[in-house]
């Protein structure tokens, strides 16, 4: 981890500073996720379960989760963890009815009334991974705006256990979230069965969540297909963009850095401070906090694509990140809401050093589910919204027609459009 002086780089280095790590691109990665779609599309549950097989090792009967396995997993799983999961519903299904979207009627011109009104996606699909540890705070992140939603239909896929079961931390969170609904499959193979359908899960209008390289993938090509679903947002490593003061508390830096690292190999991470002591003080401390990390060898993949940005002032340092556009900003400054009015584009903003990015992961009631590499540029995390359709209305009567036609009537022979001129100019003589 090297520290970069920010005004010494010309503007090709700047962008070889900022750039995200290579994904996978591997033109054999596409087509094995084609076949695996088409499969899936040619043969159904029985493509799911060779490939649980094949992919999980793992040998099925069935790909439902029974009610008697949501039974057991409540009995099993311990009641610290049920009461963390609790709290944690609690406190992401205040924020996100905070921020729900309400219908409205306006009156535009004398006789005419515009509105919206809001619906849900009929059917949806939530994809839970399910790698080296169970993703219970996944299944909140996803469940819990579609249940505010209203959502008549969810389904969730998560790749099962050796032993053939599913996680019981996903599926008491499940529950909690009102999914009855829950297949054992992964993968690129459990997009594609959510997308297509197949004779146990329904073909979904929109698909959520993250996953592998695969999964990324996947959801790419089954968004491509005539009829495919909707998918949440473009999919990436996870990353975070520390801004750190000369008075930020080092360790804290460090451990954020080192919690997004932790993630995957391609995860990145970046620090800018007006302060170079500072900058090798977090550099010492992530060294020291590394040696006691389990994922130490995943992690020290990650810290290769990590960045140490010295930069003149904190307003440059604002306008780095508005560049980068990170999943995760971290304001480990004093005073740090004055900063706020100059974020742009970010995913999700951790304001000052107790703010720790871990527990906008988990509980503190932001959704978790963000855009990366660059896309919170035009994306906003998963929400309410997310899960709804916002239908436009209008009803005009005849003093609202003779209001606003003869406007309509103009712009569309403007446009050359006679038979939108004539739909209007019908309806003005009908209303003489």
């Amino acid at each position: 981890m090297n520290i970069i002086d920010w005004t010494s780089l010309t503007e090709l280095q700047r962008q070889q500073a900022l750039a995200r790590p290579e994904q996978l691109s591997d033109p054999k990665l596409f087509a094995d996720v084609q076949a695996i779609i088409a499969r899936v599309k040619q043969q159904g549950d029985q493509a799911l379960l060779d490939y649980n097989r094949t992919f999980d090792g793992v040998d099925l009967r069935e790909l439902a989760v029974s009610e008697a396995e949501f039974e057991q997993a409540e009995r099993k799983l311990p009641d610290d963890i049920k009461d963390a999961l609790q709290q944690a519903k609690q406190r992401i299904t205040r924020w996100h009815k905070a921020g729900m979207g309400k219908e409205f009627s306006v009156k535009t011109a004398p006789g005419v009334h515009c509105g919206r009104i809001i619906r849900p996606i009929q059917r949806v699909g939530l994809y839970i991974p399910a790698g080296s540890a169970p993703l219970p705070s996944t299944v909140l992140m996803l469940g819990i705006p579609a249940l505010l939603a209203n959502c008549p239909e969810v389904l969730m896929c998560t790749p099962a256990q050796k032993d053939g079961s599913v996680h019981p931390a996903i599926l008491v969170a499940a529950r909690l979230c009102g999914i009855n609904k829950v297949y054992k499959t992964g993968g690129a193979q459990a997009i594609a069965a959510m997308a297509l359908g197949t004779e146990s899960i329904g073909a979904c209008a929109k698909l959520f969540g993250p996953g592998n390289a695969y999964v990324s993938v996947a959801k790419q090509l089954v968004q491509s297909l005539p009829g495919g679903p909707a998918i949440d947002m473009p999919a990436g490593p996870s990353e975070v963009l520390v801004i750190a003061d000369g008075k930020a508390n080092a360790a804290f830096v460090a451990a954020d850095l080192l919690a997004q690292a932790e993630h995957g190999p391609d995860s990145q991470v970046v620090c800018l401070s007006t302060s170079s002591v500072k900058l090798k003080q977090v550099e010492r401390a992530v060294a020291e906090q590394l040696k006691t990390l389990p994922r130490q060898a995943i992690t020290t993949k990650a810290l290769a694509h990590a960045r140490l940005i010295k930069t003149r002032s904190l307003r440059e340092a604002m306008q780095i990140s508005n560049r980068y556009a990170p999943e995760h900003l971290i304001l480990a400054v004093d005073g740090a809401e004055r900063l706020l009015d100059s974020v742009q584009a970010a995913g999700s903003v951790f304001i000052g050093a107790w703010s720790s990015e871990s527990l906008g992961d988990y509980c503190s009631g932001t959704n978790h589910t963000l855009p990366t590499n660059g896309y919170a540029r035009a994306y906003s995390g998963v929400s309410v919204a997310s899960f709804q359709l916002n239908i436009s209305t209008q009803q005009v009567s005849k003093k609202g027609l003779r209001a606003i036609g003869p406007c309509a009537e103009t712009l569309a022979r403007c446009e050359q459009l006679d038979a939108h001129a004539r739909s209007v100019c019908i309806r003005l003589q009908a209303a003489t």
